[in-house]
């Protein structure tokens, strides 16, 4: 065979799985349909990944969170949940989770810059990972036997194991014949960073306004100036991100400060903006003969709750532990059971929350007088019970 496993997708779920299974006597085939210069040298794409606790232990024993620079790590101390134009929010502090921060932040970029440095190192510590871009997979088969993966420019791979990492989309997904419930929100999301008046404390919003959903997640002071600064997320209609995104950056500012209601005093567009279809994606299966899925392929999460990452981060964990217990036994590491138990132990740790979230993005993107109401009465009630926002902190920390 060319490979033990071949992952398809070298985005930081793909390459965090490469780096967790180098080293234990196997051979790893990472192919990415991108150019190697898009790699290795990611540009600033908007997007800040809230980490929890458990996902920072598990880019440490990666050897990935020391390559993240530590001036772009944000605590996270605490959350706040608003509704309509009140100002009442309910607040979920860091205090509830038994810590000094709910997690942290780091812009995505970064993230995969880590992964990649991480991978190339492995490339030349154990030297078991292929690493081969600019290839796009046009097929995929399994058997019995071997996976089999065919590619744009002729050639065949086979492995014991296929791995898709190629985002909630995946079509290395499609082509092994696995469906995937997908919601279409009907919405677009523009994220990018602002500076602006006033601190922001360390504290993430999710403010749900009447015709749009505004969230906040803060970011290190500007290292040139010394603003405050966050990563503003807008969830419009597509033509309405459409015409913000035509905006000059002094209009756009404004623009912001406006949605926002000033309530952080004058915004100022400081980064590129870019613009997110809004898609939540759960596949029938996550597994298939001598087939699994990882990262947003295995469940493309509303960003809502900020744990896409950090259930991508879990899966690479749970297959990379089913694969080391199936080595150190010597059984197959492509065995349907083995994949049975990677996909009933993701299945528990996501499916919930996955459905939890569709549940509270459909109630509080509602704009009836109805739903206006009982959006207003269930975070008041909520913000009441002491428990249940102990329960949120613990969650959100991975703790």
């Amino acid at each position: 065979m060319d490979a033990d496993v071949i992952i398809v997708g070298a985005g930081p779920a793909g390459l965090c799985l490469a780096k967790a299974l180098s080293g234990r006597s196997l051979k790893i085939v990472v192919l990415e349909q991108q150019p190697q210069s898009d790699l290795q040298s990611p540009q600033f794409d908007g997007r800040e990944i809230a980490l929890t606790r458990h996902s920072a232990k598990l880019l440490q024993a990666l050897g990935l969170w020391e390559r993240l620079p530590a001036a772009d790590i944000a605590p996270l101390r605490d959350a706040k949940v608003m509704n309509g134009p009140s100002s009442f929010s309910m607040v979920i502090g860091h205090a509830l989770g038994g810590h000094d921060e709910l997690g942290w932040l780091v812009s995505n970029h970064l993230l995969r810059q880590a992964a990649w440095d991480g991978v190339q190192e492995a490339l030349g510590t154990n030297g078991d990972i292929s690493l081969r871009c600019g290839e796009k997979v046009t097929a995929v088969h399994t058997s019995a036997e071997c996976g089999s993966v065919t590619l744009a420019s002729g050639d065949t791979l086979q492995a014991k194991l296929v791995v898709a990492a190629d985002s909630r989309f995946s079509s290395t997904r499609r082509m092994m014949g696995i469906a995937a419930q997908m919601h279409d929100f009907g919405k677009n999301m523009l994220v990018c960073a602002m500076t602006f008046e006033k601190p922001h404390d360390f504290a993430a919003w999710e403010w749900f306004g009447y015709g749009q959903t505004l969230a906040l997640l803060p970011m290190n002071p500007h290292p040139v100036t010394g603003a405050h600064r966050a990563s503003a997320v807008i969830t419009l209609p597509s033509h309405e991100i459409d015409a913000l995104m035509a905006l000059e950056p002094e209009a756009f500012g404004a623009a912001v400060t406006q949605r926002f209601a000033r309530r952080l005093g004058a915004m100022h567009l400081v980064s590129t903006r870019h613009n997110y279809p809004l898609v939540a994606v759960f596949p029938e299966r996550l597994v298939a003969r001598r087939f699994a899925t990882v990262g947003d392929a295995a469940v493309g999460m509303h960003p809502v709750t900020a744990h896409g990452f950090n259930f991508g981060l879990l899966s690479v964990d749970a297959l990379c532990r089913h694969i080391t217990t199936a080595l150190h036994t010597h059984a197959d590491i492509g065995s349907a059971s083995l994949l049975q138990r990677y996909e009933g132990q993701q299945k528990r740790a996501t499916l919930p929350l996955y459905w939890m979230t569709r549940l509270i993005v459909e109630i509080y993107t509602r704009d009836s007088m109805p739903a206006k109401l009982a959006r207003t009465l269930i975070l008041r009630v909520s913000d009441r019970m002491t428990p249940f926002k102990r329960s949120i902190a613990r969650s959100l920390s991975g703790a």
